[in-house]
């Protein structure tokens, strides 16, 4: 067991400015933006945090190699690594500290095809860009900032007491820092929408043969700016734009990633593992009868059926790292209202397996089936072969692990990675037997609005 060293900051605590005072040493910012949301979306916003790096780690590139912060190739898959590491860190869970969210760990991202390491069958296209594969960063302390009270403390694992010092200091030394200035992309190219069209009949096509029940088809988008983009700037403007429970941005090596995610892939907390999936989506419209927009889309039963269907996929999913029985789904259909969108959305948890590790948590539950489909496996290989190129980001993860096995993760949709001059992202529709295409493409496109808002261009 090791107490976590704790001290109360005083005033008003600017994560984003910190971060951006050094962002190397703060890579990870995870913002809530509970404020901004409706009141069913609130209650999965309870916390901010900011992680500090010690400089340890590893990371993937877009071709899978592994390799060490200094540039040096390392044997073995990302996931392999990240579980040595955690075992060889992992302490035991001290109650006191159970108030806290973070207590030390790693910030953790994965790209879509960390699945890879998961199913070996498979093999995926490169991603466009030079982003990462996977990332982990040691990170053994952090500030945490509590909605509810809107109090911030720093926090330290055992005998890493200097890392509160320092975050001080630059607390200090950042308030110098103004606001950068943001520009407008030059130009924005978006995939052509026919080639979505199609991809939407060859889906029918497996799905009139009984091959998969569900698969999720995406698009992407991608600008080019003037000047460098600065992530710090995107990630302010995305939180305004288009506010959600799972927000961050992640920053490494000249890649960085900004998200407003409203959907959690899986948190384990006190030996609970739970998932959070979202399948059925209506977009909000300002003038609209948001009452009469829920209704039309909890009572549709094509939403109905594709949402119940991967639920079912996500307690299997749990399933496999959980104790029998203990599997349940204990929030069912609940819809949730964001700027640009209305989600259903369930929640299913099961008792965590005694001998199963958080990664053994993440290979089941990774990538999520609601950004896949049913059967994942086939239905990865489908959407590879119409999708033609890597996802990268889009539907991969980012997140904490502790060293006491707690974790937290969310998938990466409603994101943009940014590298140099450009920003990408991508936006997706579930396919199921029911679908029309050209409704299927207004949602990817009603799913952009907040990003499109975000990096300056007219709705």
């Amino acid at each position: 067991m090791s107490r976590l060293i704790r001290r109360r900051l005083s005033g008003t605590i600017d994560l984003l400015r910190l971060h951006r005072h050094d962002p190397a040493r703060y890579p990870l910012l995870l913002e809530s933006s509970a404020h901004a949301l409706d009141a069913s979306a609130r209650k999965h916003a309870h916390w901010d945090m900011l992680l500090v790096a010690d400089g340890a780690g590893v990371a993937c590139d877009r071709a899978g190699t592994l390799h060490d912060l200094q540039g040096d190739a390392l044997a073995g898959g990302f996931l392999d690594h990240l579980e040595r590491d955690w075992q060889a860190h992992r302490v035991a869970p001290d109650r006191a500290d159970a108030d806290l969210p973070f207590r030390g760990g790693w910030a953790v991202f994965c790209a879509y095809e960390v699945a890879e390491e998961i199913e070996p069958t498979l093999t995926l296209p490169l991603a466009a860009g030079d982003g990462p594969r996977a990332v982990a960063l040691r990170c053994p302390a952090a500030i945490l900032r509590d909605h509810a009270t809107g109090e911030s403390i720093a926090i330290a694992e055992d005998g890493c007491g200097e890392w509160i010092d320092r975050i001080e200091h630059d607390l200090q030394a950042s308030t110098a820092h103004g606001e950068p200035a943001w520009h407008s992309p030059v130009e924005i190219a978006e995939d052509d929408p026919q080639h979505f069209l199609d991809g939407v009949v060859a889906v029918l096509r497996h799905l009139h043969d009984g091959d998969i029940y569900q698969a999720n088809l995406s698009r992407g988008w991608q600008a080019r700016f003037a000047q460098l983009v600065d992530p710090s700037v995107l990630h302010a403007r995305l939180r305004a734009a288009n506010p959600a429970p799972f927000s961050g941005l992640f920053v490494h090596d000249g890649w960085a990633l900004a998200s407003s995610s409203p959907e959690r892939l899986v948190t384990i907390r006190e030996g609970i593992a739970s998932t959070r999936p979202i399948a059925g989506t209506r977009p909000r419209i300002a003038g609209d009868d948001d009452q009469a927009r829920i209704r039309e889309l909890i009572d549709h039963p094509k939403e109905r059926a594709e949402h119940v269907m991967l639920v079912d996929l996500e307690r299997n999913d749990l399933g496999r790292v959980c104790v029998g029985g203990t599997v349940e789904v204990d929030e069912l259909m609940t819809v949730e209202s964001y700027t640009h969108v209305h989600h259903i959305v369930s929640n299913v948890r099961g008792v965590l397996a005694p001998d199963a590790s958080p990664i053994d948590v993440l290979r089941a539950t990774f990538p999520g089936g609601t950004i896949t489909g049913c059967p994942k496996v086939s239905c990865m290989r489908i959407i590879a072969a119409q999708e033609g190129i890597g996802r990268g980001a889009y539907t991969g993860a980012m997140g904490w692990l502790n060293r006491d096995g707690d974790m937290d993760l969310n998938i990466l949709i409603r994101s943009a990675e940014v590298t140099g001059d450009s920003v990408r992202f991508r936006t997706g529709a579930g396919i199921v037997l029911q679908s029309i295409a050209a409704k299927e493409l207004a949602e990817t496109q009603a799913k952009a609005r907040g990003l499109l808002r975000a990096l300056g261009m007219e709705e």
